[in-house]
């Protein structure tokens, strides 16, 4: 769902069922957002939306370009009786090629006829007169995006060969640009085939990557190239380079150089002529630094604003609020004060504190790095969050007199509404008025608790009590832990407090406080960090770290006198999955039964990575076998429910890594 760029329309996909009930396609309506009124927006009722990969987009406020099914399509190939030949795979040219393990990757070239069959799109310039016109040549396109100014699309597109060992984003990749009319300006890059990314993290695809458009310029192109060959293990000073360029240049103008970086470039939040900033990471050492840079003064050197961790979620300085212009683009939002000739912009953050995050608003000075809090949460019974920053589009200038911002505001037992902030005396006006979701909880009881491993790593965990409670009467509870292990670099980093006491508790349908209306305790998210200080990798100690933390955990809420030592349950989706499994195996003494749903739990089926581990099977041998639960099957004696998707498709869950897993469990009882 789109809207026009002059908010006058709404454009979106409408399904419709054969008349045969056999299959279902998608048509693209319009809506008039002031009558309300929708219609189809193509006259001929045999023109549908592909919607594979990408769908339609609005090029100015009357016309949209759209992916459709090519009228010549015709019947999906057939699959042959008879295999035309062996699959051969070769690696003649002896590259390194290390893949995570991928699901639903295509397997021979049958699969390759029917992936270009369906993926494959007719684009078409559709105006909200009813006239169309055939855009390009049928292609697998997978992403449009008109220039602000809207004169251009840049258009990427997929094509042959294809893989059988990466999924689609790694195969060969075209970028084009073309008028909005349908004249090809020019090929901006045609990206091979990437299977021999490195799995170290920080690694990328070689040549051009994440080319956009400038958000304050009316069509120049920006993008990073790696200088390391898109190894992270490669040391190499600058590791990207930033480029600029008009989209079309005037005698062969190259490409300028924008800035260099030595960590992994990670985008850029653009203001003006005078203003942007350039983002970049590091994964192994979870450094991050922000740059400032004035576009169009070469003479003004670049600087770094924030040079921190990441992990460090205490020394977060926040994100610079955006505001959206009248090319419907997003530009960082500039503030002024009367009589004062300081330009600010606004830092929203999450206030991480020992305490618990307290969202905040601050004006800060790019120019002297002072800053002055201009809004923050109340932190005692309320959380309160900066959704988004009201402005008009014609670009003028913003003064704090006539700010507003969008927050939310929500406590442990009132759920989220939304209130209108209004400066200069910060007026509150609340515009919803959401009821309860389960008003049968409102009594339940939430606190953020914490205590420390053995150690002396801080945990923090949220504890959540039955409605009406009443631990003189009922005594010690069953509990249910449901929690994800993290990854640390650092004890400190790993100790700070992340989330608020405040927050509603909100319940899905696969929640596990669901369980509060059996009457259970609920140890919701205990931190179970693993950590690797220096040159220690954090999964050489996965087992021990892991063990310590559930046992803090279940020792806290028994001491507290509202778990029952004997029915503690431990839980977790995913890669906390394959905690449950772990600890089960590992401190049968701690749990009563366990759930794993969605899991891994025999790591040599992912030789090549998983989760945060980028050194292979062959390199951390022991690892891989001492993190599988797997391995220690027949030491697992407690019931476990083991929960998985069919059809599940994450690179790291295989089907079969249930499959297998309970087989081995059921041979060894």
């Amino acid at each position: 769902m789109l809207r026009s760029n002059d908010g006058q329309h709404l454009s979106f996909s409408v399904r419709v069922d054969e008349e045969d009930g056999s299959s279902s396609k998608l048509t693209v309506w319009i809506a008039n957002m002031e009558s309300g009124e929708a219609r189809p927006l193509f006259q001929s009722s045999d023109v549908y939306l592909n919607a594979l990969f990408e769908n339609f987009t609005w090029v100015d406020d009357s016309t949209l370009l759209v992916c459709t099914i090519p009228l010549t399509r015709g019947e999906p190939p057939k699959k042959p009786f008879v295999p035309p030949g062996p699959k051969i795979q070769a690696n003649e040219q002896k590259n390194v090629v290390q893949a995570r393990t991928y699901q639903d990757l295509l397997k021979d070239k049958y699969d390759e006829d029917l992936f270009d069959y369906y993926a494959t799109s007719q684009l078409v310039l559709a105006s909200l007169d009813g006239t169309m016109k055939l855009f390009g040549p049928p292609s697998v396109y997978t992403s449009l995006d008109p220039s602000p100014d809207q004169q251009y699309v840049l258009i990427d597109s997929i094509h042959r060969p294809y893989s059988y060992i990466v999924p689609y984003g790694r195969f060969p990749k075209k970028v084009e640009l073309w008028t909005v009319d349908g004249r090809l300006v020019r090929e901006l890059c045609d990206l091979p085939l990437a299977e021999d990314i490195p799995i170290a993290h920080g690694s990328v695809r070689k040549g051009r990557r994440s080319i956009n458009w400038r958000a304050d310029k009316p069509s120049t192109l920006y993008w990073a190239e790696t200088q390391d060959g898109g190894d992270a293990k490669v040391e190499v000073s600058p590791r990207d380079i930033v480029y600029t360029q008009p989209a079309e240049p005037i005698d062969s103008e190259q490409p300028t150089i924008f800035h260099k970086l030595d960590l992994r470039y990670g985008g850029i939040s653009w203001c003006n002529d005078s203003l942007a900033l350039v983002y970049e990471s590091w994964y192994k050492t979870r450094r991050t630094r922000t740059w400032v840079i004035s576009p169009g003064s070469k003479d003004v050197s670049p600087c770094i604003l924030f040079d921190r961790s990441f992990e460090d979620v205490y020394s977060d300085p926040g994100s610079p609020m955006l505001r959206r212009t009248a090319a419907g683009t997003y530009v960082i939002a500039t503030i002024k004060k009367e009589n004062d000739e300081a330009t600010y912009i606004l830092l929203n953050g999450s206030g991480a504190t020992p305490l618990g995050n307290v969202p905040f608003l601050d004006l800060f000075d790019i120019n002297t790095g002072n800053k002055e809090r201009i809004w923050e949460s109340d932190s005692e019974k309320y959380y309160e969050t900066v959704v988004a920053f009201i402005s008009d589009q014609n670009g003028r200038d913003l003064y704090l007199s006539k700010l507003k911002i969008l927050t939310s505001k929500e406590s442990k037992t009132e759920n989220t509404q939304y209130f209108l902030q209004s400066w200069p005396d910060k007026k509150s006006s609340q515009i919803t008025n959401f009821p309860h979701p389960y008003p049968q909880l409102t009594s339940l009881h939430k606190e953020m608790i914490r205590y420390e491993r053995k150690d002396g790593v801080h945990l923090t965990a949220t504890l959540y009590l039955p409605p009406g409670y009443d631990p003189a009467k009922e005594g010690p509870l069953p509990c249910l832990i449901w929690s994800y292990p993290g990854e640390f670099k650092s004890k400190d980093a790993a100790g700070q407090v992340r989330g608020s006491p405040n927050e509603f508790a909100g319940i899905g349908p696969t929640s596990p406080l669901l369980w509060l209306a059996r009457r259970f305790v609920i140890l919701s998210g205990p931190t179970i960090p693993i950590i690797g200080e220096g040159d220690e990798e954090a999964n050489d100690r996965y087992v021990e770290q892991l063990v310590n933390s559930a046992q803090a955990a279940v020792d806290e809420v028994v001491q507290r006198g509202v778990a029952h030592p004997n029915k503690i349950a431990i839980g977790g989706h995913s890669y906390g999955a394959f905690m449950s499994a772990n600890l089960l195996a590992h401190a049968p003494h701690l749990f009563s039964c366990g759930i794993a749903r969605s899991g891994a739990y025999n790591r040599t089926l992912t030789p090549f990575g998983f989760q945060n581990e980028d050194r292979t099977l062959w390199e951390a041998t022991n690892v891989y076998v001492e993190m599988s639960p797997y391995m220690a099957a027949n030491k697992i004696k407690k019931p476990i429910l083991l929960i998985h998707g069919e059809e599940d498709n994450n690179s790291g869950t295989l089907t079969m890594q249930v499959d297998v897993p309970f087989h081995r469990l059921y041979c060894s009882l």
